[in-house]
């Protein structure tokens, strides 16, 4: 009976000891959980803003290559409507001006830019030269003739 006894003894305490030692990864968990979501929050804003900056970087290069001679340097319109424009850039939505620049604009001369409608660029260019347009939009200029190439602003 003894043994029994002395048996009991040893797995009460084996089970206390893995108790005390399951609350303790609790509370670790309970308390590290926090400090890596403020950590994470952190670190995700930083790489969803250096995205940009490079999808931005890459649009500004195909924009140069492929759109400025129509659209001008930084969007004001010579030859084309003035995409730099407060007007536009409210009126747009990313995915309409990814439909625009994909399948370009029928009965004008701008031509569908989409490697599947026949152009140059793969669906990613298109989305960096989207993500370089839209970056004008905080400081654009309101230009209610934008529609109208050439007009000057």
């Amino acid at each position: 009976m003894s043994d029994l006894v002395h048996e009991d003894t040893a797995i009460l305490r084996l089970t206390r000891r893995w108790q005390t030692m399951g609350v303790f990864v609790l509370f670790l968990l309970v308390v590290a959980f926090p400090v890596y979501l403020a950590v994470e929050k952190t670190r995700r804003a930083e790489a969803l803003t250096a995205q940009d900056a490079a999808l931005v970087s890459a649009g500004h290069q195909l924009w140069s290559l492929n759109c400025a001679a129509c659209h001008c340097v930084n969007g004001e319109g010579v030859d084309a409507p003035a995409l730099n424009s407060q007007e536009f850039l409210t009126g747009a939505s990313d995915q309409q001006i990814h439909g625009i620049v994909a399948g370009g604009v029928p009965g004008t001369e701008m031509p569908a830019w989409w490697n599947e409608y026949g152009g140059p660029l793969t669906d990613q260019q298109i989305e960096d030269l989207v993500a370089y347009v839209r970056s004008w939009q905080k400081n654009a200029p309101s230009r209610p003739d934008w529609r109208t190439p050439g007009s000057g602003g």
